[in-house]
C-alpha cells in the first residue's frame, strides 16, 4: 500500500455504523431529567433553609450562655466586695427613675 493510496483510503472511509438521523430524544434529558433536577434542587433549598435555623439556633444559645456567664461573674464579683448584688446601681436603675408624668 502506497502513501496514496494510503491518503484515498482514509478519505473515503465511511463511518461504521452509518450516521442516521439526528433524534432529540436520544440528547436531551426529557421530562425525567427535568424532574430528577427539580427534585434535586427543591431537596438543597430545603437544607439549606434547615441549616440556617439551627445555626441561628446555635447562636441564640451561645448568647444566651454568654449572658448568663455575665451575671453570674457580676454576682460572683458583687459578693466578694460585700455588696448587694441586687441594689440598684449608682448609674441609675428602672426603680430610681421617676414615674412617667410625676418628678
Amino acid at each position: 500500500m502506497t502513501f496514496r493510496t494510503l491518503g484515498q483510503f482514509v478519505t473515503e472511509v465511511t463511518p461504521t455504523p452509518s450516521p442516521t438521523d439526528f433524534d432529540t430524544d436520544q440528547v436531551t434529558p426529557g421530562v425525567v431529567g427535568f424532574v430528577v433536577t427539580f427534585v434535586v434542587a427543591l431537596l438543597v433549598i430545603l437544607l439549606v433553609v434547615d441549616m440556617v435555623r439551627r445555626v441561628r439556633r446555635v447562636n441564640y444559645r451561645a448568647q444566651i450562655a454568654e449572658d448568663l456567664d455575665a451575671e453570674e461573674r457580676e454576682l460572683a464579683e458583687a459578693e466578694a466586695e460585700g455588696r448587694d448584688p441586687f441594689a440598684p446601681r449608682p448609674n441609675g436603675d428602672e426603680e430610681d427613675r421617676p414615674e412617667p408624668g410625676r418628678s
